[in-house]
């Protein structure tokens, strides 16, 4: 009896390590899990449909500062000794408040971590908050950097918000960013995303590149006579809380295909435009769109980039789903030609499938998405 149980021990203890070892993205269930432990603390309980099959939604707290300018903490400084310095007036994110164009927010967040010694975390703005050009990153006490949080960080969160083509109406438990956890070094290989990709498709192109992740074009061809949107000056209030009530023709100019497969980018004006390639998210794994190389041209695309297990895939309804892109143009004009490379997918292992996958029931708004302006407007 004792030798069987010390045996099982053994197994249970060579399992655990097994398990503690595995890298991979934390899905829906252990987020929750890491949420009972008390490795993330928020204030107010979740709301139902916070946490997506492989991120959680950050909500803004009660209170948000306008900055003279942007910043990152240090290794020495926290982001409260930051503000106190930088701070021109605070605001109360309570009853509702208007952040302006142009301008530099710090807004407390209403979730903070005490994160295990194995686990890390990065941030992205949601997506609907990419399509409304509201530039957001989340910085953490002694930071060197935006959007990551290193393994056992214990502290706030806060987000650094800066709307760059509307003035947007948030307040308090407006959700701008999501993060997600990561467990060791779950990002593939080239050579394993090959592999991956002959399992399961990752885009419908019959010689994807892999160099770097999966190579990600532009389609200027037209969707229904369409090649995408340049967003309005001057325009009036995004309420970010508020899907359907804006009328798109008051803050979006179509673009009208023409047959050239090319547009001239205009400095400093916000596009949507969409992937040539359909592109899947497999159900255990899990996609990031990262920068693109800024050496093949002046333009910046995709300010949000996490694709949720189950993004595209047929599974989940999503099948022929795009990556809508969100393009700027830099200092000069730039010719964005049909098919022209823009960005690239890295896809990571998931450390298990979610229950839900992203489009089946998940409050998912892009699933089986074409071209497709944020969840605010309507055509």
């Amino acid at each position: 009896m004792n030798a069987g149980a010390g045996m099982d021990a053994a197994d249970s203890q060579a399992t655990d390590s097994a398990v503690e070892t595995r890298s991979g993205i934390l899905p829906a269930e252990a987020i929750a899990a890491l949420a009972r432990t008390g490795g993330i603390r928020v204030a107010d309980a979740f709301a139902s449909d916070q946490i997506q099959p492989a991120s959680l939604d950050l909500r803004l707290g009660a209170t948000a500062y306008r900055v003279r300018t942007s910043f990152l903490p240090g290794a020495a400084r926290t982001v409260q000794a930051c503000v106190e310095r930088l701070s021109l007036h605070r605001i109360d994110l309570r009853p509702g408040a208007v952040l302006e164009t142009g301008c530099v927010y710090i807004a407390e967040l209403q979730e903070s971590l005490a994160l295990p010694g194995d686990l890390a975390a990065a941030a992205n703005p949601k997506s609907s908050t990419g399509r409304i050009d509201v530039f957001t990153r989340v910085i953490t006490d002694r930071g060197e950097a935006f959007d990551q949080v290193e393994p056992g960080y214990t502290g706030p969160l806060y987000a650094e918000i800066s709307p760059r083509t509307f003035p947007v109406l948030v307040r308090t438990g407006s959700r701008l960013s999501q993060i997600r956890f990561r467990q060791g070094s779950p990002r593939l290989t080239e050579a394993e995303l090959g592999q991956l990709h002959l399992r399961s498709p990752l885009v419908d192109s019959d010689a994807p590149s892999f160099q770097g992740g999966v190579a990600v074009s532009v389609d200027l061809s037209g969707f229904d006579g369409l090649i995408g949107y340049r967003a309005k000056r001057h325009t009036g209030l995004v309420d970010v809380d508020a899907p359907g009530r804006h009328r798109a023709v008051d803050f979006w100019e179509p673009l009208p295909a023409d047959g050239s497969g090319a547009l001239i980018l205009d400095p400093g004006q916000f596009y949507i435009l969409a992937s040539k390639e359909s592109v899947q998210v497999p159900p255990d794994h899990a996609a990031e769109m990262v920068p693109f190389d800024p050496l093949v041209g002046e333009f910046r695309v995709h300010y949000a980039g996490f694709f949720d297990p189950g993004f595209g895939h047929a599974g989940a309804g999503g099948a022929g789903a795009r990556a809508v892109l969100e393009v700027r143009s830099r200092d000069v004009p730039f010719l964005l030609e049909d098919g022209q490379i823009v960005g690239r997918l890295v896809y990571e292992r998931m450390l298990a499938i979610p229950g839900t996958l992203y489009g089946a029931g998940a409050g998912s708004n892009y699933q089986a998405q074409g071209l497709k302006l944020s969840k605010h407007f309507f055509l």
